[in-house]
């Protein structure tokens, strides 16, 4: 008597991210091993991310071999707005034209620019540089030339915000004390109600030294690199105290602090954190969001030369880390957390994102090596990416039998003339079984239409059709592939070159013979 096929239908496959962590064959068909240059889109699939788009026409030679480090929108109450980029070390002004206005006689020697909007201007800071002023009647100038005298080396700091109607500092060759300003008046720190607090004594493991600012729920929120200082009152400067204090667990790069409305993320030494505030309880509670791939990350972080770009878009509902010299972007997805309080994630590979600005009107711009560009449509600066998904293994409930996978029915949205190759292997083997076929054009098909053959499977000599269904114009693909091999472990890969079209992965339909104990 014929053994019958056993199915096991991967429902939104990838839904839950990429999970490095835990076992393999433990792991629940929700996670991917790989999921590459994806998001989980609105609909809760895996797809394809979008691309960038290249803004820049003319002044690009302004970069040299560099690429843009750093992207800033001013905007102001006059309703003037100017978008301005670091590279080369040179700071430049435009998007389609790129025009360098650095001040005369000013020479940079770095581009890691910490850039922020107060009272109608724009404030750069960096390490061991005099800090800029910007405004639209005056252009960019030094505090010196702004405030006609001498700038007080103190503020060659690398790190500032501003918030509660004030500037405030830190950095250069003293990581401890916090300088503000006057208020409302950002290029004045001597005076009025300005001021600073030496933070040295405060820090809850001895010694630390600051690395970033926040402000949330009315605090003044201190990054150390090992440690966390909280201070209260911080819209009254002179009467602030300390809150709270967290041991143990600190910022290493101020690039990495994204506000994302309720919360603050940023990247520590075991991974991206989340600093959310129990405002009923006045506690501090932490959690590793990076958690599904924690070794991974640590591993790239001890690796780190060079500082790290973030972003958080409210219209994509993420966060990206990206590590520019590995050009690898990684995709924190915020629509939700999983049951271990982790988000979502995914990996942009081989990816031209340098650098991140996310626009009041919902743009996102990117700073790539050939100038300014947009996160948008479906191929990076006209050239085709790699989506790829992996899942992890299979066991179809029992790891210690032997699997026979008879056929591969995957359902792909959209990926309009797209050349989608089919995978599969068995046991963790790196050498995949492939089958390729052609997503057609966007034309609708209707009720009843018969199935259009694709081709021949190069490995099996099977046959794969595919199903054209109507869909209101975006196309649905479901081939059905007939496969070959066994072992007690099946894995299923799903790649893609996308160029110019979205891809989203519904379902994969996997059936299978199970054979002897081994």
């Amino acid at each position: 008597m014929a053994q019958p096929l056993q199915s096991i239908n991967l429902i939104a496959p990838g839904f839950k991210g990429v999970n490095t962590e835990d076992s393999p064959i433990a792991q629940d068909q929700s996670f991917a091993d790989i999921a590459d240059n994806a998001v989980i889109d609105k609909r809760g699939r895996i797809a394809a991310r979008k691309g960038v788009v290249l803004l820049t026409t003319s002044g690009a030679t302004e970069l040299g071999t560099d690429h843009i480090h750093r992207i800033h929108e001013f905007f102001d109450d006059a309703g003037n707005v100017e978008i301005f980029s670091a590279t080369n070390n040179k700071i430049l002004k435009g998007t389609t034209t790129l025009t360098e206005v650095t001040p005369a006689a000013y020479t940079p020697t770095a581009n890691n620019w910490k850039i922020v909007n107060f009272n109608d201007k724009a404030y750069f800071f960096q390490n061991n540089h005099e800090p800029l002023v910007y405004d639209n009647a005056t252009g960019l100038r030094t505090f010196g030339t702004a405030n006609g005298t001498t700038t007080p080396s103190y503020l060659y700091g690398s790190e500032a915000i501003a918030a509660y109607g004030r500037l405030w500092t830190v950095g250069g060759s003293d990581t401890q004390t916090i300088y503000w300003s006057d208020l409302l008046i950002g290029t004045s720190f001597t005076g009025g109600s300005s001021g600073s607090i030496n933070v040295s004594k405060a820090w809850p493991d001895g010694s630390d030294e600051v690395v970033a600012l926040a402000a949330h729920n009315n605090l003044l929120i201190i990054f150390g690199k090992h440690s966390i200082l909280a201070y209260a009152n911080a819209f009254s400067p002179a009467e602030m105290a300390l809150a709270d204090t967290v041991a143990g667990v600190g910022c290493i790069d101020r690039n990495s602090v994204q506000h994302i409305g309720t919360d603050v993320l940023f990247l520590s030494s075991s991974g991206v954190r989340s600093f959310g505030r129990a405002i009923q309880e006045k506690s501090l509670p932490l959690s590793d969001l990076s958690l599904n791939i924690k070794t991974e990350l640590i591993e790239i972080v001890q690796l780190l030369t060079q500082p790290v770009q973030s972003v958080y878009s409210p219209e994509n509902s993420f966060y990206l880390l990206t590590f520019p010299e590995l050009s690898t972007t990684y995709c924190f997805d915020l629509k939700g957390t999983l049951e271990n309080r982790a988000y979502r994630v995914t990996k942009w590979v081989s990816a031209p994102f340098k650098s991140f600005c996310q626009r009041k009107n919902g743009e996102m711009l990117v700073g790539t090596l050939s100038g300014v560009g947009q996160y948008t449509g479906y191929s990076d600066l006209t050239e085709s990416f790699r989506f790829r998904y992996y899942s992890p293994g299979l066991t179809f409930g029992d790891p210690s039998k032997l699997k026979m996978v008879k056929k591969l029915k995957p359902t792909i949205i959209g990926g309009n003339s797209s050349l989608v190759s089919v995978k599969w292997g068995y046991d963790f083997s790196t050498s995949y079984n492939t089958l390729d076929f052609g997503v057609g054009n966007q034309v609708p098909f209707y009720f009843n239409e018969a199935e259009t053959q694709f081709g021949t499977s190069p490995d099996t000599g099977g046959t794969v059709f595919t199903e054209a269904e109507f869909t209101g114009g975006i196309i649905t693909s479901r081939p059905t592939i007939n496969t070959s091999g066994n072992g007690s472990i099946v894995t299923i890969g799903i790649e893609a070159d996308i160029n110019g079209f979205p891809l989203s992965l519904q379902e994969i339909n996997v059936l299978a013979l199970i054979g002897r104990t081994l």
